[in-house]
């Protein structure tokens, strides 16, 4: 029987297809972005411009559908994530290889299981110290924190809910604004 040969981050560059992203070794195409998917990656952005307006200290890169090459063979493209400009002073040229400092995943039906299981235990294992997921279809976001190595859930939103989340309690996001389909 052969081992089967794990893809890595150089193999995914290689490939023609931009919708591409490496996990567990594998290159799999991204899910097709839907209505409420891209409207509420878009909103998230914008309420959270305010940490990614310039050079200033404390301030922040927020990216979206960024590629980040943790390991050799895990180059996962997060729907929202950012770096604190202290530790990432200047954005590179294809995928990033310093962990984010927080990521934030818009759940898309059929890939509930890389959004809650792999990409948090990919985290973990890196140490990114926030992470968020949205499920536009149940109007729900759920931020957690790393502490002691494990997630906790730092708090949740549903509905019309407002909130301030880590690690951007300057701004209030309005979850229903967000989610807003009208």
């Amino acid at each position: 029987m052969e081992a089967i040969a794990l893809k890595t981050v150089e193999d995914l560059l290689a490939s023609p297809d931009e919708r591409m992203e490496l996990i567990g070794g594998e290159i799999v195409r991204r899910p097709m972005t839907r209505a409420r998917h891209g409207r509420a990656q878009r909103r998230i952005s914008r309420d959270l411009g305010p940490f990614d307006d310039g050079p200033t200290p404390g301030g922040w890169w927020i990216l979206t559908e960024i590629g980040v090459a943790y390991e050799a063979h895990e180059c996962p493209s997060h729907d929202l994530a950012g770096w604190r400009r202290e530790r990432l002073p200047r954005l590179p040229d294809g995928p990033v290889e310093l962990p984010p400092d927080w990521v934030c995943e818009i759940v898309s039906p059929g890939h509930e299981k890389k959004d809650t299981l792999t990409i948090p235990l990919l985290l973990r294992r890196h140490r990114v110290p926030y992470y968020w997921t949205i499920w536009p279809e149940d109007e729900t976001l759920v931020a957690h924190v790393l502490e002691g190595g494990e997630w906790r859930v730092a708090a949740t939103l549903r509905g019309t809910d407002r909130g301030r989340l880590p690690p951007f309690e300057a701004v209030e996001l309005d979850l229903g604004a967000v989610l807003a389909t009208e």
